[in-house]
């Protein structure tokens, strides 16, 4: 990688900031010596507090306990019996709120992506947080290791700040009205486009 690693500083803010600067920063995940990752297009914030879709708004949990950990921590969590999806934990350690990656605009390691998504190519192989864990082959295994280091990291991104457009987030029935879903205008790996 070309570009440093997001610092745990990074993450030490409000979900809503950091959903919109990993917008362009490149997640990779490396495994037994294939690199597979991206450029993030898509983000949801979820917040500690006045939130009833963030998993922390009735507290602590053995499920979202990672959540409430230190920022810059991956929180992996199982949903609807039958996909992972990755957060980025935020804000001080005891806050309990989060950043979901939605999507991704693949570019390292399209070929082991594709054999773990059965033979997907194209536009249907990142755009959504369950596809993209999936073609990175993100498990359980990973909720609650460092985003700075390790297999599993996020990157800076490769060049300025790109553009982004918020809207409400979607695949959830409460908390729809804020506007805390951020994306990448044009991107055709985006999960729903606006």
């Amino acid at each position: 990688m070309t570009t440093p690693v997001l610092p745990v500083a990074f993450y030490n803010r409000a979900p809503d900031v950091v959903a919109r600067e990993l917008l362009g920063a490149l997640l990779v995940h490396e495994r037994r010596g294939v690199r597979c990752g991206g450029r993030i297009v898509e983000t949801e914030a979820y917040f500690a507090h006045n939130d009833p879709a963030c998993h922390t708004w009735r507290g602590k949990t053995r499920r979202n306990a990672t959540m409430f950990g230190p920022p810059g921590r991956a929180y992996v969590y199982f949903c609807y019996g039958n996909h992972w999806l990755l957060n980025a934990v935020t804000e001080a350690e005891g806050t309990g709120s989060a950043v979901l990656i939605r999507a991704l605009e693949p570019l390292y390691g399209m070929a082991q992506m594709e054999r773990r998504r059965g033979g997907v190519r194209g536009y249907g192989l990142t755009n959504g947080p369950g596809k993209l864990c999936a073609a990175l082959g993100i498990t359980g295994r990973h909720n609650g290791v460092p985003l700075w280091e390790g297999a599993l990291r996020i990157h800076a991104p490769e060049h300025a700040p790109l553009p982004w457009q918020a809207g409400p987030r979607i695949g959830i029935s409460a908390g729809t009205q804020l506007h805390a879903r951020f994306w990448v205008p044009g991107n055709p790996w985006v999960s729903r486009h606006a």
